[in-house]
């Protein structure tokens, strides 16, 4: 009888330890396991150059996060032709000077940058479980563009100036351009769909007739503005925000995006299709967590270096 007894409690005991390990992975290893991501994707015209892009996503930047800057320092060793970021920078209203310091060697080459909810606005502590709450009720981001009750303005301003002044172009619903190496490029860049700052009609008519290549960016990948970019004839989109799913199950994946994207293409390469038109896809898994769940698991924070080939 002593040993009936005592499996349940063994069990339990089991489960709990195991639970613990996985967190202890998930925060202490996974979390600080900078990766990075090589794609190619054929979008150029033929007989071009292939160009080189870094891609910088959801660094959610913590005072004192000393290897996240060191890593994120270390990548303009790369030598992209550019850089694109795709939001979300800040976890803490102080880590404005940080994330310039990370990013300070990247913006000495050419960038192009969207912002996310979490460079407006600071985090609020809130439960995990309430991301499969919204997704199961079909609701996703705040309601309407005011942030959330209790939400810390973050000096969202500093960094924007810090960006504008290392020459990087402001994409907030606007539209901008770079000369790389002999070819022009137009951008067209939203602000973050996830609170409904992105306005669209500012910048709807498609591609530039006149670029080489017109690229789309955009923070939080919303179907609504995924359909927009791929009706008006963008080749690529690229996007952040939902970190890959953050909580990943092994041989699964993502179980939430924290917005309307299926969770098959919660990070990576993929295509999307709306009005008979079909654009590529890369969303990135980004390299930071949110500073009240600073956890990772089967999903590593990551930074991507996109290689533009040539169309077939």
């Amino acid at each position: 009888m002593r040993a009936r007894h005592g499996t349940p409690l063994k069990i339990t005991a089991g489960i709990m330890a195991a639970g613990a390990a996985g967190l202890v992975y998930a925060a202490g290893y996974e979390a600080r396991s900078f990766r990075l991501r090589r794609v190619s994707v054929p979008v150029l015209p033929r007989g071009a150059q292939p160009l080189r892009v870094l891609q910088v996503s959801d660094i959610h930047m913590v005072c004192g996060q000393r290897k996240k800057r060191a890593w994120l320092q270390s990548l303009a060793g790369l030598r992209p032709d550019f850089v694109v970021n795709t939001g979300d920078n800040l976890s803490d209203t102080e880590g404005v000077p940080e994330v310039l310091d990370a990013l300070g060697p990247l913006m000495e080459y050419p960038g192009v940058y969207v912002f996310g909810s979490n460079d407006y606005y600071g985090p609020k502590l809130r439960n995990p479980a309430r991301y499969l709450l919204e997704k199961a009720q079909g609701r996703h981001g705040l309601n309407g563009n005011a942030p959330a009750v209790g939400a810390v303005h973050n000096p969202w301003e500093k960094l924007r100036d810090g960006f504008d002044q290392a020459g990087w172009l402001n994409l907030t619903n606007t539209r901008g351009r770079l000369k790389i190496d002999g070819m022009e490029l137009a951008f067209t860049g939203l602000d973050d769909p996830h609170i409904k700052r992105d306005r669209y009609e500012q910048v709807a008519g498609g591609p530039e007739p006149d670029a080489d290549l017109s690229l789309a960016v955009v923070h939080a990948p919303y179907l609504r503005s995924l359909d927009a970019f791929t009706g008006d004839g963008y080749p690529l989109v690229l996007a952040g925000h939902t970190h890959g799913g953050q909580l990943c199950i092994p041989f699964y994946g993502a179980l939430v995006t924290n917005c309307d994207l299926d969770t098959g293409r919660a990070k990576g390469l993929s295509r999307h299709h709306h009005g008979g038109n079909t654009a590529y896809l890369h969303v990135s898994a980004g390299c930071g967590a949110n500073r009240y769940t600073p956890v990772r698991f089967a999903c590593p924070p990551e930074a991507t270096l996109l290689t533009l080939t040539p169309q077939d």
